[in-house]
Parts: structure tokens; C-alpha cells; sequence
């Protein structure tokens, strides 16, 4: 079953996000994944919000976590985490 990452973000470092975001892009096309929305105007209708959403579609939810918790992105993530403030989720869907 398809799945979702769901991550919203907001960032407090623009040059260390940018590096985050270099090698994630790397590491979601080494594992299949396919940006349907990355940043770009948005509407906040309910509850919090936060200034980037980004959705990815994996094949599978074990694809989604083998990248999430994958070398290179982990080395990303070295770069995003004290970067921003993120809520990352995975969903399966259709």
C-alpha cells in the first residue's frame, strides 16, 4: 500500500536547513520517493501550523521508514534537526 510522508517545518537557520535539504533530496530519490508538494503557498484552516509542508509518496510504509532511518539521511538530518522545528509523519493511503 502506497504511502505518505507528511512533514511540516519551520525553519530557523536557512543556510544549515539548505544543506538538510541538498542531501535529503539525494536520499528520497535513491529510495523511490516522489515530492507531491514542497513548500509553496498554503492554507491553514485548523489547529497549529507551521511555515513548509512537504508530502512525499513512497511505494510502502517499510520504504518510507528505510529512508527515514537510512545513513544518508540520518547525515540530513544532522543538518535539519538543529535547523528547524519539524513534525515528520508516515501514513499509508491509497
Amino acid at each position: 500500500m502506497t504511502a505518505y510522508s507528511v512533514v511540516r517545518i519551520d525553519v530557523k537557520n536557512t543556510e544549515e536547513y539548505a544543506k538538510y535539504a541538498e542531501i535529503a533530496t539525494r536520499a528520497i530519490k535513491e529510495f523511490g520517493g516522489e515530492f507531491l508538494a514542497r513548500g509553496g503557498e498554503y492554507h491553514h484552516l485548523e489547529g497549529t501550523s507551521r511555515g513548509r509542508n512537504v508530502i512525499i509518496k513512497w511505494p510502502d510504509v517499510e520504504t518510507a521508514k528505510n529512508f527515514y532511518y537510512s545513513d544518508l539521511y540520518q547525515e540530513a538530518l544532522s543538518y535539519g534537526i538543529p535547523a528547524a522545528t519539524r513534525d515528520y509523519v508516515i501514513v499509508e493511503g491509497l
